[in-house]
C-alpha cells in the first residue's frame, strides 16, 4: 500500500522517482526544510512513518536507514530571512525545489505531499496525506525533519534561553514566554504575523 504512488508512476514509464515533502511552516523561527528522497520501490525500512507521529530517537534512527538505503537524498533549508521577505509559500517553493535539484541522481517524476512543486519542471502528483501514505514522502519528511532539528539544537547553542532545542521554534507556551522576556533572536520570523501575535498577546 506504501509503494503504490511509486507503482504507479514507475507503470507510466518513470525510473527516478522521488518523494518530497517540508518540514517547518509553522514555526515561529528558523527555517523552512524541503526534502526530496529517491527509493527502490520496495525497499524494506521498518518503522517507515509520517515524520510527525515518530519520537526523535525513532527519526534519527530512519533517517540514517534512509540515507543507506536511498538512491538519493537531499535536503534545502530556506532561512528565516527568506521566509519573512518571500513569505511562507515562496519558502516552501524554493526549500522543496532545491531539495529536487539536489539530488545526486536526477528525478524523472515527483511525489509531493499536497502541494506541487512549481519551481521544479517536472511531472508531478500532489499527494493528500503523502507523509502518511507514500513511502517516498514519508522518507523525505523525516530527512528533512533531523536536518532541521539538527539546526535548532545549533541556534539553541548560539541563542540560548528562548529553547529552541526543546520546541524548535514552536509557538509553545515556554517559546512565546522567552520572546517576551528576552525579546527577539536573529532567527526569528519577526515579519510574521503569528509571531507578532506570540510577542504581543503570548
Amino acid at each position: 500500500m506504501l509503494w503504490r504512488y511509486e507503482r504507479m508512476a514507475s507503470s507510466m514509464g518513470y525510473q527516478v522517482v522521488a518523494g518530497v515533502d517540508e518540514v517547518g511552516m509553522g514555526p515561529l523561527a528558523g527555517p523552512v526544510v524541503g526534502g526530496a528522497v529517491v527509493l527502490p520501490i520496495g525497499v524494506r525500512i521498518p518503522g517507515l512513518d509520517d515524520s510527525k507521529l515518530l519520537t526523535a530517537a525513532e527519526r534519527e534512527r530512519l533517517d540514517k536507514l534512509i540515507r543507506r538505503k536511498a538512491l538519493a537524498f537531499s535536503v534545502c533549508a530556506v532561512d528565516h530571512a527568506q521566509v519573512d521577505s518571500l513569505g511562507l509559500i515562496r519558502a516552501r517553493h524554493l526549500a522543496t525545489a532545491g531539495a529536487v535539484a539536489g539530488l545526486q541522481i536526477a528525478a524523472e517524476y515527483l511525489l509531493v505531499d499536497a502541494w506541487d512543486v512549481p519551481e521544479a519542471p517536472l511531472p508531478q502528483m500532489a499527494v493528500v496525506r503523502g507523509d502518511r501514505t507514500c513511502a517516498s514522502i514519508m522518507a523525505a519528511s523525516i530527512v528533512a525533519k533531523v536536518a532541521r532539528d539538527k539546526v535548532m539544537v545549533e541556534y539553541d547553542r548560539l541563542y540560548p534561553g528562548y529553547g529552541f532545542a526543546d520546541h524548535k521554534g514552536y509557538a509553545t507556551p515556554a517559546h512565546r514566554a522567552a520572546i517576551r522576556r528576552l525579546g527577539p533572536s536573529p532567527i526569528h520570523r519577526t515579519s510574521w504575523a503569528p509571531f507578532r501575535e506570540a510577542a504581543l498577546l503570548g
